[in-house]
């Protein structure tokens, strides 16, 4: 049984400007919840601020850059979101999983200045899990609030993986930072990324999730080639070591390979049976036993 919580701004030590306080305690009322959002994996997006910066190969055909772009904005210019969603969350009622900063990342140098007030939301919503993933392990120990300790209860912190380097560097550096859950996506998968040298860091994961690049035929925003050989080499790695793994997509590629008919490869009746996994972290299934 969740129970409904009633929290004020000030007990959470937001500051808002006081010609926005009437509008954001407006928008502190509970609300029913539905799946917000088409990424298999979770139950909702937040977006506390908005923009990012390519960092790592993965993003060459980011779909934020492609939406931003139709909708007029600079994708590259990180912007804090209006309060109505910055402060979405403390509006939740029912229990789900969040996908932190979809649209941005949770730990970008620009938005060191929103952050501890995020941290200040996360905490006061126990009843959401929240799911950071992130490009810039490197920052992670700098940014955990004060009170971290051994990790949030409902913070699942995690990195994105696109081939070896990537794996072997931000797995190093994200096994060493507390954290209840620690997880990878190895999307968009660009290459075979288990070797000798990640095997060991890709089995201390509490959960992986796989999935092939999404794209279009042509113009600016496209997909590169994707193997089910590189799914299965990642399966293996997890299933010896008892990692859950959630298959999210075969990608636009394999669509194509495979004769699929979701755009992008997602529809999970569409797949070999041996590729139908889609499994959460065990702290998470133990929770929702109880």
């Amino acid at each position: 049984m969740i129970k409904k919580i009633h929290i004020k701004n000030s007990e959470l030590g937001l500051i808002a400007p006081a010609t926005e306080n009437k509008k954001i305690g407006k928008s502190l009322g509970a609300q029913k919840m539905t799946k917000g959002t088409l990424i298999q994996w979770t139950d909702e997006t937040w977006n506390p601020w908005q923009g990012c910066h390519k960092v790592s190969p993965a993003y060459r055909f980011c779909f934020m850059y492609r939406d931003k772009t139709q909708y007029g904005q600079d994708p590259t210019t990180v912007v804090r979101s209006a309060n109505p969603t910055f402060y979405a969350p403390l509006k939740w009622k029912e229990a789900c999983l969040v996908f932190v900063c979809s649209w941005s990342d949770f730990f970008i140098e620009e938005a060191d200045q929103w952050r501890d007030d995020a941290w200040a939301i996360i905490k006061a919503c126990p009843h959401l899990t929240f799911q950071l993933l992130t490009k810039r392990p490197e920052r992670i120990a700098e940014c955990l609030p004060a009170d971290w300790g051994n990790g949030y209860p409902n913070v699942w912190l995690g990195v994105s993986c696109e081939n070896e380097e990537y794996t072997l560097n931000r797995l190093e550096i994200l096994m060493k930072i507390p954290a209840v859950v620690r997880w990878a996506s190895f999307e968009p998968l660009l290459d075979n990324l288990v070797t000798k040298n990640t095997i060991d860091l890709i089995s201390k994961l509490d959960w992986a999730v796989i999935g092939g690049e999404s794209g279009n035929e042509t113009g600016k925003y496209r997909y590169r080639p994707c193997k089910t050989e590189w799914f299965d080499n990642i399966i293996d790695v997890c299933r010896s070591a008892d990692v859950p793994v959630f298959m999210k997509q075969m990608g636009t590629y394999l669509k194509h390979e495979m004769g699929l008919h979701h755009t992008h490869g997602g529809d999970i009746d569409e797949w070999p049976e041996y590729l139908k996994i889609r499994e959460f972290p065990h702290i998470y299934n133990k929770s929702h036993e109880q």
